[in-house]
C-alpha cells in the first residue's frame, strides 16, 4: 500500500492531466454555460466516446479513494459552526475551515481555542492578526456606542429641563387667562 504522500502526489499528476469537462455544444451556445451535463443524443459523439472531441467524464479521471476529499496537506477538512465541534475534531487528522455564518466574537472564541489545541485553519492566513483587528473593532465600537448613551443623556436631561420650563410658565400663562375670563365675567355682571 502506497503512502498518502505519494497518493497525494499521485492525484496531483491525475488532476494535471484531467481535461476541463464542458457540457454538449457549450462553446455554440453561451446559455448553456460550462456546468457538466450528461450527453444523451442518438448520436453525441461525445456520448460515444469519439476522437478529438470533448472528453466524457469517466471512472480513469478519479483520484485515490484513500485521499479523495482531503486537503494537499493530508488533513481532512471539517467544518466548525460552534465550539462544541472542536472537540470533535483531531489536530493530526483535520485541518480546520471555520464557518462563515457566525458573527464576529464566536468566530474569535472559536479561533482561540483552534490556536489553542494546535488546528491549522484552512480559511484564515493569518488568524492572530484577525482576532486582534476584530477586537480593535469591537472595543472601538463599544466605545461609540458608550458616547451615544452619554448623548442621549445629556439631550434627555436637556428636554426635561425644557419641559419644566414649559410647565411653570404654561401655568401662568393659565392662571392668567381664568383672571382675564373672571374679569369679563365681573364687568359683563357690572
Amino acid at each position: 500500500m502506497s503512502s498518502i504522500k505519494e497518493l497525494l502526489e499521485l492525484r496531483k499528476q491525475i488532476k494535471n492531466k484531467k481535461p476541463d469537462f464542458i457540457r454538449q455544444d457549450a462553446h455554440k451556445k453561451k446559455r448553456l454555460g460550462g456546468k457538466w451535463r450528461r450527453p444523451k443524443g442518438l448520436h453525441s459523439k461525445i456520448r460515444l466516446k469519439f476522437r478529438g472531441k470533448a472528453k466524457k467524464v469517466s471512472l480513469g479521471y478519479g483520484s485515490p479513494r484513500i485521499v479523495r476529499h482531503m486537503h494537499k496537506s493530508g488533513l481532512k477538512p471539517f467544518i466548525v459552526k460552534s465550539a462544541s465541534d472542536l472537540e470533535r475534531s483531531n489536530p493530526k487528522e483535520n485541518i480546520l475551515i471555520i464557518a462563515s455564518p457566525l458573527g464576529d466574537k464566536k468566530r474569535i472564541s472559536i479561533l482561540k481555542m483552534a490556536i489553542e489545541k494546535g488546528f491549522s485553519i484552512l480559511n484564515f492566513k493569518n488568524p492572530e492578526v484577525y482576532i486582534k483587528k476584530i477586537e480593535d473593532r469591537i472595543r472601538s465600537r463599544n466605545e461609540f456606542k458608550k458616547e451615544k448613551k452619554e448623548k442621549n443623556k445629556k439631550k434627555e436631561i436637556k428636554t426635561e429641563e425644557k419641559k419644566e420650563k414649559l410647565s411653570g410658565k404654561s401655568e401662568e400663562i393659565k392662571k392668567e387667562s381664568e383672571k382675564k375670563e373672571k374679569d369679563k365675567l365681573l364687568t359683563k355682571k357690572g
